[in-house]
């Protein structure tokens, strides 16, 4: 099946991808480029503009969120807490500095930053190295 003729957007792969840079960098123009690799001219202006400006070429984008520039005071309440706070008392703090946005969004930021948090401050075990006859 002719994967134009697939509804919604295709993602290219990386293969594709290094096609229609290659394909630009040759011709110069993203209707010559877009023809050479058989996609959208759009397509190969998106994939350019985005090498220029440094970013990955490939792969997902994340966006900008609303809690974005909350996140270093979230990270804080959670690392004074020792990963214990909760995300409705975060909330609350949250709104009272400036933030309106929704409270699953609070969650979701705490979640991450709690899984951060416990993941830099994981348990260590030694391992258990027995002594001949000791444990018989």
């Amino acid at each position: 099946m002719d994967p134009r003729l697939v509804e919604g957007p295709v993602k290219k792969d990386d293969r594709e991808v290094m096609e229609i840079l290659e394909a630009y960098d040759l011709t110069g123009c993203a209707h010559s480029a877009a023809e050479l690799v058989g996609c959208d001219p759009k397509t190969v202006r998106h994939h350019v503009e985005r090498r220029d400006r440094g970013l990955p070429v490939v792969g997902p984008v994340r966006r900008a969120r609303l809690i974005d520039p909350f996140l270093g005071k979230v990270e804080e309440w959670v690392d004074r807490s020792r990963g214990h706070v909760r995300a409705d008392v975060v909330h609350e703090r949250l709104v009272g500095v400036g933030f309106d946005g929704d409270e699953r969004t609070t969650r979701r930021a705490v979640a991450e930053a709690k899984a951060r948090w416990r993941a830099g401050h994981r348990r260590t075990y030694r391992p258990w190295i027995t002594e001949p006859g000791m444990w018989c």
